[in-house]
């Protein structure tokens, strides 16, 4: 079995499958590339996109590549699956992912697939209510959610409030203009909840307006608060944000290294700035370290 993935580092970008001029730069600038056969690539370019793919394993770094196909069921899901199994590359991400058996669809069609680690995207109403049986698949290695797919699926018109929509629509985060709606928050939460119930990892969605950067910052520092594992973009001008705010800032650095002085010298629960330390403070303490 290969052995399971985990990211590389914070900041994974998508690059169109059907141009791999971009493959390169794309590797080069994030931690992880995701070659997009999906929403990335336009249909009618997609059997030329595969061959870009096959081509594309002999220069790419396995561990820090990512194929996504299209969903099971789909006309172009088998070639698909071919064209990553005959690659070389060995993480797959799964659109559309709907329960376990949506993920058992790979090694069905393909019995050498059942080597590939993958990532589940979910998006669709029973991917969220069915996380619990693919994010404990053997074979499912991260959760990635997707807020617009999920909104369509559920008949809505707006992942966000809208600047003209008020705290009082909703609450909290979720009430801000520019906040996700209850049902994708409710989404991102569980997503990250599995994950971590199952032992793997978690990645937040894109944002889609690439403009907003300050957004787009905000969101990546809560996922890195609240325990993602990385933040996918769609333009290489979020790559640097993600990293910076998923960087600690000095003031998280000092509190860390103190707290990290103070269990050096203290096998119980001590105090730093008068906040009392014990074991859950003390391994957040080690993880602010372990990303600076």
């Amino acid at each position: 079995m290969t052995t399971r993935w985990t990211p590389p580092g914070p900041a994974l970008l998508f690059a169109p499958a059907d141009r791999p001029g971009r493959f390169a730069k794309a590797a080069e600038r994030s931690d992880a590339v995701i070659l997009d056969l999906e929403d990335g690539c336009r249909a009618e370019n997609r059997a030329v996109a595969r061959e870009h793919i096959l081509a594309a394993g002999d220069s790419l770094d396995p561990a820090r590549t990512i194929v996504r196909i299209n969903p099971a069921g789909t006309p172009d899901f088998e070639a698909d699956l071919a064209t990553v199994c005959d690659s070389g590359f060995t993480t797959v991400m799964l659109p559309k992912a709907e329960g376990a058996r949506s993920v058992d669809a790979l090694s069905e069609s393909r019995p050498d697939a059942s080597r590939l680690r993958v990532i589940a995207l979910v998006e669709t109403p029973r991917g969220v209510l069915d996380l619990a049986s693919f994010a404990a698949h053997p074979q499912v290695d991260a959760l990635f959610w997707g807020a617009e797919d999920l909104t369509v699926a559920l008949g809505g018109t707006a992942s966000r409030y809208g600047v003209d929509e008020t705290q009082a629509a909703g609450g909290g985060l979720s009430g801000q203009p520019g906040g996700y709606r209850e049902v994708p928050r409710l989404t991102r939460s569980l997503v990250l909840l599995h994950a971590a119930a199952a032992g793997i990892s978690a990645l937040d969605a894109i944002h889609a307006d690439t403009t907003d950067t300050a957004g787009a910052r905000a969101e990546a520092v809560d996922a890195a608060a609240s325990g993602f594992a990385g933040t996918v973009a769609i333009h290489p001008g979020l790559v640097p944000v993600i990293r910076d705010a998923y960087r600690p800032d000095r003031a998280r650095l000092d509190w860390a290294r103190r707290v990290m002085a103070g269990a050096a010298e203290n096998s119980g629960a001590f105090a730093v700035d008068g906040e009392m330390i014990d074991a859950p403070l003390r391994r957040q303490a080690e993880l602010i370290l372990s990303r600076s």
